[in-house]
């Protein structure tokens, strides 16, 4: 990109311009002033994205919104004026052809006129999406409003900060803590038709520095939630996101696996955390659905990825993505022979909300069942988008974690059988992963990384 060229939130941004001031009447004049123009002195106001009003005290990196102008402060100058970033320019390609194909499909069901959408996690990788999806189609769905909730233990993340700028009628975000706070205290909860609870970490790297906090999302969290809505009339659909880690390690009998696989898998261990406060999730999820008619569905990914993982989420395809971003060599922490599935965003989304709107107690593994390549293998189609998108020179390498515990308990494989979420759901995932690494390296490009 160009030097005064960027992309932040979403967004390609073109410009560098300033803010000097929003005139209490409201009109548009003055605030955006040109590039080379003497700023106006006056006294002014900045709606930030919860709309509340600043004067000068605006501070560096602040997102906001006037109008349909999303913006970012980049540095402050006296007398209440500021070089800010215009963040309101259309979608990358790439996310704007991804939210396009889910539409293809959710939109089509016409489930969300008039809803009230609950997120837990929503400031997460999978959140990215759909959060994304559902505000900027929320004009087809007819969606009524967004609830999301989260506790940004990773990060408040500026994509989800611009959303609230954009769409301030439709986007109610919460710093709020699933297993601690209390959901009576927020009045529009209640009013939720589908609620999407994906609060948790996924990362093996941060669920074993926060083991506590997972096990919290996915028990007490999930209880609470069942708790409150389980007298509801409005309630049409409440989505669990187990794992496909409830599996464990499975024999070579059972892969690819089904839904009715009951597992191997460690109940003492660094990954034991997450593995089986997902299988206690899945306990509830049953129970819960049993006694008292909830239509509560269980999703069970399959090694998601693409846009929205950070590049520090320390998974895989964030790990390989950065080195090819950063001109590094991909060192791979084992011998590189442990075998998945990659499914990408899009696919996995639409998957996700398929199950969510099938409003009724059932199980899916939600991936792609081919093909079942290599952590080697996947390295190399790294390798290869690399070199075609980046002129990516670096190498493979092979080296010892110092970390005793960083295989241990790790599945050799991991493929789905998806055969029931095609015949019930009508899920039918068709990025193969070449084309999948590609979109997320051509994202990462787009963003400005």
């Amino acid at each position: 990109m160009s030097g005064n060229t960027r992309s932040i939130c979403g967004r390609t941004v073109l410009r560098r311009r300033k803010i000097t001031r929003v005139p209490p009447n409201g009109s548009s004049d003055g605030l955006f002033e040109a590039p080379h123009r003497t700023p106006t002195q006056s006294g002014g106001r900045f709606i930030d994205a919860h709309g509340e009003s600043h004067g000068a005290t605006l501070r560096t990196g602040e997102i906001g919104v006037y109008n349909t102008a999303v913006i970012e402060v980049i540095k402050e100058i006296p007398a209440n004026n500021y070089h800010y970033i215009d963040c309101s320019m259309p979608l990358t390609s790439i996310l704007e052809g991804d939210l396009a194909r889910i539409h293809s499909v959710v939109g089509s069901r016409n489930r969300f006129q008039d809803a009230t959408i609950l997120v837990t996690g929503c400031a997460g990788f999978l959140g990215y999406y759909f959060m994304e999806y559902l505000l900027r189609y929320s004009g087809e769905l007819g969606l009524r409003k967004l609830i999301g909730l989260d506790t940004f233990l990773m990060e408040k993340p500026r994509w989800l900060t611009a959303l609230a700028a954009a769409y301030p009628a439709k986007l109610q975000v919460l710093n709020f803590d699933i297993a601690n706070d209390q959901l009576e205290d927020i009045p529009t909860a209640k009013n939720a038709r589908f609620v999407i609870h994906m609060a948790s970490i996924a990362s093996p790297t941060f669920y074993r520095r926060y083991p506590l906090e997972t096990i919290d999302a996915n028990v007490w969290g999930l209880k609470q939630l069942f708790n409150f809505y389980r007298g509801s009339d409005k309630l049409e659909g409440l989505l669990f996101f187990s794992s496909s880690e409830v599996y464990g390690d499975p024999d070579s009998a059972n892969i690819p696996t089904a839904e009715d696989y009951r597992g191997n898998v460690a109940c003492v261990g660094p990954r034991a955390c997450y593995d089986e406060s997902k299988r206690f999730g899945e306990t509830m999820c049953y129970v819960f659905a049993r006694k008292y008619g909830m239509p509560i569905i269980i999703a069970r990914p399959f090694n998601n990825y693409g846009p929205g993982m950070r590049l520090g989420d320390k998974r895989l395809p964030a790990d390989f993505a950065a080195c090819i971003m950063n001109q590094q060599d991909i060192v791979i922490l084992s011998n590189g022979s442990p075998t998945r599935t990659f499914c990408y965003i899009s696919d996995s989304i639409t998957g996700y909300f398929l199950c969510l709107l099938h409003s009724k107690f059932d199980s899916f593994n939600i991936g792609i069942e081919k093909p079942e390549i290599s952590v080697r293998q996947f390295a190399e189609i790294y390798c290869g988008a690399g070199r075609e998108l980046l002129n990516y020179s670096g190498q493979l390498k092979y080296e010892s974690s110092s970390d005793s515990e960083y295989l241990t308990d790790n599945p050799n494989r991991r493929c789905p059988i998806i055969e029931k979420a095609r015949t019930l759901l009508g899920y039918d995932p068709q990025i193969l992963v070449e084309e999948g690494v590609r979109r997320y390296l051509q994202f990462l490009l787009q963003q400005g990384h």
